[in-house]
């Protein structure tokens, strides 16, 4: 069995303030990093790891302006404008809500998208291979089949299960995109797909009620920015109402849910340096196609499997990158 040691995509560091560095340094490539998030964590420190190994040395060779919205997204467009305002050489955003808010804030300044979810679906480029405009960067899927990867996962741990919820979060627009390849994935697998939105912690509790009320036996959690400091919480309810709660990123089973399968988020934050240095270098984010994730984790916590009484086929297990016991 591959099992590869857990660790924590959010740094449990001391936390940062939203805005990062002061003014940029004359005559160095400025690249601005607007991120929805509190605080930075171990895939920004990789991001940054990247662009050294690239030359790109931030305080020396580079500087690198953070701004990072506390899973607000209503601060997003002001620090998107301060963020030009800098004048900025590269606009570095995750996940899309960000990337909205700096493409609204500049139809000029090339921006790397980081992990967006079907950036064509959104219109937030016109194809993969030419994205036009001003944005390029990596994408967070490879279509529908992830998700349907997901749902074939729960479906082959939980016995006999038909009914599954997904939990969004209506202010993200990616979001219904998600939904809809849910939708088409659960249809393939013969099951019941249930829609239960929240928009922060004070709907968690109502919203698997509802679930446990509808007749779930699972819940898909699709990861959100106002939902990232409640990862605990999250798991926890899933446990107290008894659903098997799949997610995207490991950290999340890490906090307590009971499988994720999806792109290795630190590998894609890697691959984004190369597209800052190449359009440092004059070339144009209309022509470099947009990359998909190459590289998928598959993370199961036997320990929350335990306390909702399921038994992990050991097939699943055997494929499993990282197990917590």
């Amino acid at each position: 069995m591959r099992r590869r040691d857990a660790i924590a995509l959010i740094s449990g560091a001391a936390t940062w303030p939203l805005v990062v560095g002061a003014q940029p340094a004359p005559g160095l490539p400025r690249i601005g990093l607007l991120w929805a998030l509190a605080r930075p964590s171990r895939v920004v420190d990789a991001f940054r790891s990247a662009l050294a190994d690239l030359g790109y040395v931030d305080g020396r060779t580079a500087a690198l302006e953070s701004r990072f919205s506390g899973d607000r997204y209503d601060r997003l467009p002001a620090l998107a404008a301060e963020l030009v305002r800098l004048d900025v050489h590269v606009l570095v955003a995750a996940p899309a809500p960000a990337l909205i808010a700096a493409k609204e804030a500049s139809g000029t300044i090339p921006i790397v998208m980081i992990g967006v979810a079907d950036p064509v679906g959104q219109g937030l480029v016109a194809s993969l291979a030419r994205p036009g405009g001003n944005v390029t960067g990596l994408s967070f899927t490879v279509g529908t089949e992830t998700f349907g990867k997901s749902l074939e996962l729960l479906k082959e741990t939980v016995p006999g299960l038909r009914r599954v919820a997904v939990l969004v979060n209506p202010a993200n627009p990616a979001q219904a995109l998600v939904r809809q390849d849910l939708a088409v994935a659960a249809e393939w697998l013969g099951l019941q797909l249930y829609a239960v939105e929240a928009s922060g912690p004070e709907d968690f509790e109502g919203a698997f009620a509802a679930m446990a009320r509808e007749g779930a036996g699972a819940v898909v959690i699709v990861g959100d920015p106002a939902f990232e400091a409640h990862n605990p919480r999250l798991a926890d309810l899933g446990i107290r109402y008894g659903l098997a709660s799949m997610h995207q990123l490991r950290h999340r089973v890490e906090a307590g849910g009971l499988m994720s399968y999806g792109p290795d988020i630190v590998d894609l934050w890697h691959r984004a340096a190369p597209f800052v240095d190449k359009l440092l270098k004059g070339a144009k984010p209309s022509d470099l196609p947009i990359q998909q994730p190459t590289t998928f984790e598959l993370v199961v916590n036997l320990k929350t499997a335990k306390a909702l009484a399921l038994t992990i086929p050991p097939a699943l297990l055997a494929r499993a990158d990282a197990v917590i016991e």
